[in-house]
């Protein structure tokens, strides 16, 4: 692979799933006079793709500055979570179970592994579907996570 795609590509992170949407964000830091983009705490939807009627919203702290512009800053692992049915949430064959869960959203938080990633688990014996977001890191890991849960039929 040539350098430059290599760079390019790894540059560009890890894509976000297909029904990301931003909704908002508030501004928690100015940096440098204002003249670049702010520390912020941004607020995200998605939905899982295997569970219709799932809705999932994520907030999470991203780095201004230059490096925050530029894609090299690394966020701080600090975020929340909140999920909600929007309709009937039934389980289909597809779901996987098991108690390493499945991975249904990630976002990059830094330009080299790191990640908040949204696991789901299913709880059959309550009949809850159990969120739980985290964060990745190569070295240290992290113990930051959060936590939603949703009864279905």
């Amino acid at each position: 692979m040539r350098p430059a795609l290599l760079l390019l590509l790894l540059l560009a992170g890890p894509a976000l799933a297909d029904d990301t949407t931003e909704i908002g964000h508030v501004n928690t830091a100015l940096t440098n006079l204002g003249l670049t983009r702010s520390h912020r705490v941004v607020v995200e939807r998605f939905t899982d793709p295997e569970v219709p009627g799932v809705v999932c919203h994520v907030s999470q702290a991203r780095t201004g500055g230059i490096a925050g512009m530029v894609g090299v800053a690394e966020d701080p692992a600090r975020f929340a979570l909140a999920c909600t049915a929007t309709g009937p949430v039934t389980l289909t064959d597809a779901v996987r179970r098991g108690e390493r869960g499945e991975r249904v959203w990630e976002a990059s938080t830094s330009f080299l592994f790191k990640e908040t990633r949204v696991h789901r688990f299913v709880d059959e014996g309550q009949r809850i579907l159990v969120y739980l977001a985290w964060s990745t890191r190569l070295i240290d890991g992290s113990p930051y996570n959060a936590l939603a849960t949703i009864p279905y039929r």
